[in-house]
């Protein structure tokens, strides 16, 4: 009994030191296997109904497109829940995401939430869903369009720094932050805005149905409550979650609704990918919707 006893804890012991010896192997090895192995609830449960975040800055949408594309693509899906809550980004991406979510509410009932900051290129996201519910703390709107650049010619004159440039092109030096912009350069960038804020309006009058000669109402940058935004014709109801899922499930008329859950692993990932390209973004600002 006592041999027994002694290989027992001699195996433990074997165990206990390669674990400490090969801590963050172990480690990896079990957030691999968390990551890939299925849940046994989605086993016993496949989900019919889709919930889908967007989070933070947009700065690169395509796993949002994936998930979006994914879902309408599955037979399984009979309608999706898009949940914003994001301050814009980048253009291109914002325009991906819209253009996704108007192919998937094409296909089958597609209700977006305003869960918290539905502002920018976080509206133009949603835009085309067939229904928008606003969180009555919501913040709505923000339809417009930005590009910063700071001058820092006084600070390298007083640290004695100066720039060389060889260039070819009027305006190749445009947004350059070694010298003030002259009054063509900036002709040349407003060009750039007024075409891209012509594209979100546009885009927003006729996903949303309203006179697009009326644009200064709802558009121009203003910022609105969930209950202004909905005067104004941005949204269509006000409520929480709850109200938003319940919109999908009597758009999809199914009898069992069944929701998917979102893992925590992925969540956290999600999380962190999204500081990360926030934090990039810091450096290396595009034009943006804000």
């Amino acid at each position: 009994m006592m041999e027994f006893i002694r290989k027992i804890g001699s195996c433990l012991a074997t165990g206990l030191k390669f674990i400490q010896e090969h801590f963050k192997a172990t480690v990896l090895v079990l957030v691999v296997l968390w990551l890939i192995l299925p849940s046994g609830e989605d086993g016993i449960s496949p989900h019919n109904l889709q919930k889908i975040s967007l989070m933070g800055p947009i700065i690169d949408a395509t796993p949002i497109v994936e998930q979006i594309d994914e879902a309408r693509e599955n037979k399984d899906i009979k309608g999706v829940l898009f949940s914003i809550d994001s301050p814009g980004g980048a253009v291109a991406p914002s325009v991906e995401i819209a253009y996704a979510i108007k192919r998937l509410s094409e296909t089958k009932p597609t209700v977006v939430y305003a869960a918290g900051i539905m502002a920018s290129g976080g509206y133009y996201s949603g835009i085309w869903g067939n229904e928008i519910v606003a969180n009555p703390g919501s913040m709505i709107g923000s339809i417009g369009v930005i590009m910063e650049g700071a001058d820092i010619s006084a600070l390298m004159e007083k640290v004695g720094v100066k720039t060389q440039v060889v260039h070819a092109g009027t305006y190749k030096q445009v947004g350059t932050f070694d010298r003030p912009w002259s009054a063509v350069e900036r002709a040349e960038l407003d060009k750039v805005i007024g075409g891209t804020y012509d594209l979100f309006v546009g885009d927003v009058a006729r996903a949303r149905k309203l006179d697009l000669n009326r644009s200064t109402e709802y558009a121009d940058a203003h910022i609105f409550t969930a209950v202004q935004a909905k005067k104004v014709g941005l949204v269509d109801s006000i409520g929480v979650e709850f109200d938003a899922k319940k919109r999908v499930e009597a758009l999809t008329k199914i009898s069992d609704p069944v929701w998917n859950k979102d893992d925590p692993m992925d969540k956290f990932f999600k999380r962190f990918a999204a500081e990360g390209a926030s934090l990039a973004h810091m450096y290396f600002p595009p034009v943006t919707l804000k």
